[in-house]
């Protein structure tokens, strides 16, 4: 079995919010500053990482990089999130993305199109999308 595929089938529930924040990111071909900073507060905070060791973020960061190498790699790592998280994660996990998608004050196309795929592969209801949504412009609009 490769790498990859050992990374596959091995993804706790933290690690495919990683994934989800990872994916988010450098789904548009640039992983900003802000990004990469807001992704390491969310880990160093939010109770839902806790007990989860941050010496690992990078490596798991990595293993989610090398799953969308892949052939067909996008719905490869959305398929591994849907399998790793549990239903009551599924809000969350749209939630940390859209934190990212935010954190620099301008979302991409190719985010925007993530974050449809993420929620049509968690299914999360289009209200509950947009309660999210609107929250974080609320959080992260500027003068």
């Amino acid at each position: 079995m490769d790498k990859a595929a050992a990374t596959k089938s091995a993804v706790s529930p933290q690690e495919a919010l990683i994934y989800v924040m990872v994916t988010l990111s450098a789904v548009d071909r640039e992983m900003t500053d802000r990004e990469m900073r807001k992704i390491g507060d969310i880990v160093n905070t939010l109770p839902i990482f806790g007990g989860f060791d941050t010496d690992r973020l990078v490596q798991v960061a990595e293993d989610c990089a090398a799953i969308t190498r892949e052939a067909d790699g996008l719905h490869e790592v959305l398929a591994v999130i849907a399998t790793a998280l549990p239903k009551k994660l599924h809000e969350t996990a749209y939630a940390l993305a859209v934190e990212v998608a935010a954190a620099d004050l301008h979302v991409e196309q190719e985010e925007l199109r993530f974050l449809e795929l993420l929620r049509d592969v968690l299914d999360v209801d289009a209200l509950t999308a947009a309660a999210i949504e609107r929250g974080a412009r609320a959080r992260y609009r500027t003068l």
